[in-house]
């Protein structure tokens, strides 16, 4: 059984600027915590990178499926899941959920993170039962 975010935890998370993300490396611990934007689609939790890259926490993230994360009030371990490919109403959402949250910051910026190719690198990310 996969587990749910709590209320709380989906509060938390969607009502932080950023969410600070630390990939697991294969013996358990922790790489650097760097920050992220981050939305809230329904009661799941969804991270993108600018661009797809093999290394930095993206592609660390992507190749363990696992990572730890901070807002303030929360820290979990999750698990990550590549949504890229998913259907194209989830990316209409998710698009929708990064230009209503991060719009302050200006069309071009968000832009880019609804860009097609910022689209091909979206995480699911779940907490760890």
């Amino acid at each position: 059984m996969t587990a749910t975010w709590t209320p709380d935890d989906l509060r938390r998370i969607g009502s932080a600027d950023e969410l600070q993300i630390a990939a697991r490396r294969a013996d358990g611990t922790l790489r650097r915590w760097l920050p992220i934007w981050v939305v809230c689609v329904g009661e799941q939790v969804y991270v993108r990178t600018w661009y797809r890259r093999n290394t930095g926490w993206f592609g660390h993230v992507l190749d363990s499926r696992r990572a730890c994360i901070r807002v303030p009030g929360l820290q979990a371990d999750v698990a990550a899941e590549d949504v890229a490919a998913g259907p194209d109403q989830l990316r209409a959402d998710i698009d929708a959920a990064y230009r209503a949250k991060y719009g302050r910051y200006g069309t071009s910026t968000v832009a880019q993170m609804v860009a097609a190719k910022a689209a091909a690198t979206t995480l699911l990310l779940s907490p760890e039962p």
